[in-house]
């Protein structure tokens, strides 16, 4: 218990809003980050909906090394790799004691590890592609795609807006804690304080809510005044703000890069399919 308590006091909301601002505005010190942001979209559509539709571990071990090799690029808080694993193992093990409850044995780890990469690769490439990708450049690329583009900027504005939310939150639940009085005695397993803090984890979410619709209704006004309606269906102002989008050779290469891995990792998964059993 104290090496958890030594390690919780190390997390602060203040380090997680600083790690969410660099992963939100930082990305073009990467490499992934100085690519076509049309470049990591589509690249990211098929790795979103492909592993869905293989079940071949071969080649889903296969995708997770490069979703692995990508999320390293991108330079991703360690935070966000935190809470995937920390999901990714309580998802897996509750489904284990499930199986294990109605008579399942160890041979349903096997099926449980499909999911698992399949899981894993899904997650790692949506982190790959949002740490690479600032508010601005993410809503001008699906723009770009011919997504809508009210969509396409209220994507963006809560993507932008996140560790504002974080840090009013922040400052929420100091306000609780200062009106409250947490347990004098932590219990077994520290079980009172844990009580204690989610139920004004909870309590803060209504403020919270509240807040957020104040903020998004000045928001809609602020840009309503300044003519972002007419922007939007004028084609001039849109054909201006999106003329920074060039596919380079980098683009390219790494479009081409990744479907020569995938063709190669197809071939090797039909010649070797049981490389995990």
């Amino acid at each position: 218990m104290e090496t958890v308590k030594r390690a919780l006091n190390r997390i602060s909301v203040e380090q997680i809003k600083l790690e969410l601002l660099g992963n939100a505005y930082n990305s073009s010190s990467t490499f992934l980050g100085r690519l076509d942001p049309r470049t990591l979209l589509i690249w990211y559509v098929f790795f979103a909906i492909a592993p869905w539709f293989v079940y071949n571990r071969t080649i889903l071990l296969g995708m997770f090394v490069l979703m692995v090799i990508t999320t390293i690029l991108s330079r991703v808080s360690p935070y966000i790799i935190f809470i995937l694993c920390l999901g990714l193992i309580s998802q897996i093990g509750w489904m284990f004691l499930v199986s294990l409850f109605f008579g399942g044995g160890a041979e349903s780890l096997l099926p449980m590890l499909t999911l698992t990469l399949k899981l894993s690769v899904i997650s790692l490439a949506s982190i790959t592609v949002f740490s690479s990708l600032d508010p601005e450049r993410l809503s001008d690329g699906l723009s770009s795609l011919g997504v809508p583009d009210a969509f396409a900027f209220s994507l963006s504005y809560g993507y932008r807006i996140l560790p504002t939310l974080l840090e009013e939150f922040h400052q929420i639940l100091l306000s609780f804690r200062l009106r409250g009085q947490r347990p004098l005695k932590h219990g077994i397993l520290y079980w009172r304080t844990a009580a204690y803090y989610l139920r004004i984890i909870v309590l803060v979410f209504y403020p919270l809510m509240l807040n957020t619709a104040k903020r998004s209704r000045t928001t809609v006004e602020a840009l309503e005044t300044r003519g972002y309606t007419y922007a939007v269906k004028n084609p001039q102002v849109r054909k201006m703000k999106l003329s920074y989008l060039a596919m380079k050779r980098t683009d390219w290469a790494f479009i081409a890069g990744s479907a020569v891995y995938i063709g190669l990792l197809f071939l090797a998964g039909s010649a070797y399919p049981n490389l995990l059993y």
